[in-house]
């Protein structure tokens, strides 16, 4: 996925940001890394753009991240309430269109650690096989 996303990451690098926080290999990844890593996804579920591989972000937001799985993943956003309900978080359509907008929108919401860790969650239960 790196490598889609314009990057070719080494064992050591994915080993260390693979590792969980109290292991002596954990490695944080920054944020250009798992922008990196988002886009590559998107070209490896949706297909590589026309005009090459996108210029990652160097700072990541909660949204952007959220935008990012939304779109490789190809979800609407009775599909995205979906994900939340299978870890038990209610969220409306109205609430949930407000992450998706531009931060100069007045009606734009800024998503939380907690919202996107749900998300995440819902995700695991939704795509891991067990």
């Amino acid at each position: 996925m790196f490598e889609l996303g314009g990057y070719k990451a080494t064992k050591l690098e994915l080993v260390g940001w693979l590792a969980r926080e109290e292991e002596p290999d954990f490695v944080m990844c920054s944020d250009e890394m798992l922008a990196r890593f988002l886009n590559g996804l998107i070209s490896h579920k949706r297909g590589p753009k026309d005009d090459g591989v996108p210029e990652p972000e160097y700072v990541l937001t909660n949204n952007i991240i959220l935008r990012k799985l939304k779109i490789a993943l190809n979800l609407q956003a009775d599909d995205v309430l979906a994900i939340f309900k299978l870890n038990d978080f209610t969220l409306s359509s109205h609430e949930l269109s407000a992450f998706f907008r531009r931060p100069d929108h007045k009606n734009y919401r800024q998503c939380l650690d907690q919202l996107l860790r749900n998300f995440l969650d819902g995700m695991e239960k939704k795509y891991r096989k067990r």
